[in-house]
């Protein structure tokens, strides 16, 4: 990269270490710089216009240009800029977000609880299951388990939830009492001839046989996302979610639902819970709570969670947990505004419909000699792609595909983001279905290029 002394990309490659990013390639190749966002629309230093497929990293709901998001934080930083919830103090914004998300879950809840990512309220939450556990005289119910390529956060606590190999690669992880069982990706997983319902049921059994080998009396919650997001977008099979909080109640295991990625309109429901019917103790809130236009994440808290939280507070005398920026005004109101958003223009009802539609041409590709699988809901999706579609073997290595078609919708005009092999799609939720053809008629050309690359796979 030609990149000038005293250019945002040298200086970049001088100062900035990135996250998700090979630093040494990153020290050649340099960044990307963005610097413009309209409506689903970003652009760089030199002008380009991408369509922004991943809205930003799960997130962006609304659009990259949403002025009643600036005028709510502009509003709230010039009336009172920043406070805490620290010692029963609290302000206007947070009590009004707290009301709105309590009054928004699909299952009843009673506290909401709030940090600044959805790492920290990960680990906050694995924080309050085990105080819970101290408080109603079950102090051996310290293991938690999550899935294999579940996502759940950077933090040490949080990123040994996390079920992916390089969050744990030389980081030490995962602590110990994280636990993982298997991943519900039934293409990929799957016995020949096992019907969906079927490897859900296996994949049930496994779960018992984990809780009855390690004692249910050890066991104190089950963490898990709606749809796979960071995994590769894994939608779960015919009643997974049904047979798996079987298993969870036969045993007295708290449910915790990392709505991170699903919540707010993501898969044409409010809540991930919502389309796949599960009733969770613990919601995980983030990324579109905000769109992310000021950084904001959230726990809602059962009655089952809280009164012992309450009661074990009142016997030490407080609850030795908080953040500095936990609640931020600014970050609250502008939260707040989102949601408003969110329900007065119906996004979550445009992110059924047009989603449907990305849905219906994705599927269209199935027949595409390098596609393996095609799996989504809503406005959330992956295309899985092969060397080989009759053994789902990647080209050359695992993930060198996907890396290449990605590449290609770059030059094309459209950022997306590949788990591996998995080329994923999350526009923002006000995407329109032209927009939708335009990003997926720039996947075609990325993968017929791809395909003109990669010669004639079998």
């Amino acid at each position: 990269m030609d990149a000038r002394p005293n250019s945002p990309e040298a200086r970049d490659i001088s100062y900035h270490m990135h996250g998700y990013t090979n630093a040494r390639k990153h020290e050649e190749a340099g960044p990307l710089v963005i610097e413009k966002g309209d409506g689903i629309y970003v652009e760089d230093l030199a002008g380009n216009r991408y369509i922004e497929a991943m809205a930003g990293l799960w997130s962006v709901a609304v659009g990259f240009s949403e002025k009643r998001l600036v005028d709510a934080a502009v509003r709230q930083m010039s009336k009172l800029p920043y406070y805490h919830d620290f010692g029963s103090k609290s302000h206007s914004p947070l009590i009004d977000l707290a009301e709105k998300l309590v009054q928004m879950a699909p299952v009843p809840m009673s506290k909401a609880y709030f940090t600044n990512s959805g790492s920290e309220a990960n680990d906050t939450a694995m924080k309050m299951i085990w105080y819970r556990s101290n408080a109603i005289g079950q102090p051996a119910r310290k293991k938690i388990i999550s899935r294999i390529r579940g996502y759940h956060g950077v933090t040490i606590a949080s990123a040994s939830l996390t079920g992916l190999p390089n969050n744990h690669i030389s980081f030490d992880l995962p602590i110990a009492n994280v636990l993982h069982t298997a991943t519900p990706h039934h293409w990929r997983e799957g016995l020949p001839n096992e019907s969906e319902e079927q490897f859900s049921s296996r994949l049930a059994d496994d779960l018992e046989k984990l809780i009855l080998a390690e004692g249910p009396e050890t066991i104190a919650a089950f963490f898990g996302e709606p749809i796979m997001g960071a995994g590769g977008v894994i939608v779960p099979p015919a009643r997974y979610w049904e047979k798996i909080q079987a298993v969870l109640s036969k045993y007295d295991i708290l449910l915790v639902a990392d709505e991170v990625i699903c919540g707010f309109g993501r898969t044409g429901e409010m809540f991930g819970s919502q389309t796949f019917g599960i009733r969770p103790d613990i919601m995980v809130l983030s990324k579109q709570i905000s769109s992310s236009y000021l950084p904001i994440s959230a726990l809602l808290i059962n009655e089952k969670m809280f009164e012992p939280i309450a009661d074990e507070s009142n016997r030490i005398g407080t609850f030795g947990h908080g953040f500095t920026g936990g609640g931020h005004p600014v970050a609250a109101a502008v939260a707040f505004e989102n949601l408003k958003l969110i329900e007065e223009r119906d996004l979550v009802g445009n992110a059924r419909r047009v989603g449907a539609h990305m849905q219906k041409r994705l599927r269209e590709l199935a027949s595409h000699p390098l596609v393996g699988e095609v799996r989504g809901v809503g406005l959330i999706a992956a295309v899985e792609l092969v060397g080989d579609k009759a053994n789902k073997t990647p080209w050359e290595t695992a993930g060198a595909l996907g890396g290449l078609v990605n590449c290609f919708m770059q030059q094309n005009g459209v950022i997306s983001r590949n788990m591996g092999d998995a080329v994923a799609f999350c526009p923002p939720l006000i995407i329109t279905e032209p927009q939708v053809d335009e990003m997926i008629d720039a996947f075609e050309r990325s993968l017929e290029a791809a395909a003109g690359q990669v010669g004639s796979p079998r």
